[in-house]
This record gives structure tokens, C-alpha cells and sequence, in this order.
């Protein structure tokens, strides 16, 4: 059975929080940032760019059906690697899900990533804009 999105942002969790400097935590950030698949500039479109974003920062869904199944995969790209690291990690733990298991996402399951003191109060603005967009697509029917 596919891995959850809770299970898949705890490995997220343990992974930052298994580091005590907050520059490592910044440098694995932005490590995954560039690691991260390239978004091609013709799906950089206005419509899939994150409000509130201190860069601009793209989130792209793609929707899927097998079996009367629906999933949501998504791409993302920023223009800041911090951004991207964000934004490349919520879309690996928001992806193979469900309508209905975005939906029942509760926000707060983002606190273990400690954002508070990993991000400049900007930043994890655009964390939770970036998470809105995402549940946004968790709203629209098949």
C-alpha cells in the first residue's frame, strides 16, 4: 500500500529534526531543491503560481484515474532554492493522494517541521499559501 501523506511528512519531520544546526537544515533544504526535478518554463504559468509567495514559486497538479480511482500528483519549481526545497517537498507529500485525503489534511501536522524556527515569518507564509493550493485541489470534483 502507497505511503500516506502524514507518513510521508513524519520522514520529512525526522529528517530535519534529526539535524541540531539550523544551517544544516537550511543547506539539506536546499540540497533537495536542486535536486528536485526541473518544472519546464511552459508550465511555469501564471495560473499555477503560489500566492503569497516571497519568490515565485509554481505548483502543478496532475490528476490521474485508475479504476474510479482519482490521485493527484504535482510538480513544483521556485525561483528561491529555500522556496523550492518547501514547495518540492509538500508536492512528494501531497502526491499518489486522494481528493478526500488532502481534504482531511489538518494543517497542523506541518508544526513537527518546525517552521517557526526554520523560516522567516515570509517564508512559512508562503508555506501555508503553498499548502492552501494543494488543498485547494483536494476540493474539486471529478
Amino acid at each position: 500500500m502507497a505511503e500516506g501523506i502524514n507518513e510521508k511528512l513524519q520522514t520529512y519531520v525526522d529528517t530535519l529534526n534529526s539535524m541540531d544546526d539550523m544551517k544544516d537544515r537550511y543547506t539539506w533544504l536546499m540540497d533537495f531543491g536542486k535536486k528536485s526535478a526541473i518544472v519546464p518554463e511552459r508550465m511555469k504559468l501564471k495560473e499555477f503560481e503560489v500566492p503569497g509567495c516571497q519568490s515565485q514559486t509554481w505548483l502543478i497538479p496532475h490528476f490521474f484515474y485508475n479504476n474510479d480511482v482519482s490521485k493527484i500528483y504535482f510538480t513544483a519549481d521556485s525561483a528561491a532554492l529555500i522556496s523550492k526545497g518547501m514547495v518540492c517537498m509538500l508536492a512528494d507529500v501531497f502526491s499518489n493522494s486522494t481528493r478526500d485525503e488532502i481534504k482531511k489534511f489538518d494543517k497542523s501536522s506541518l508544526e513537527g517541521l518546525n517552521l517557526n524556527t526554520l523560516l522567516t515569518s515570509g517564508r512559512r507564509n508562503g508555506v501555508y499559501s503553498m499548502l492552501q493550493v494543494i488543498q485547494s485541489y483536494g476540493q474539486y470534483k471529478d
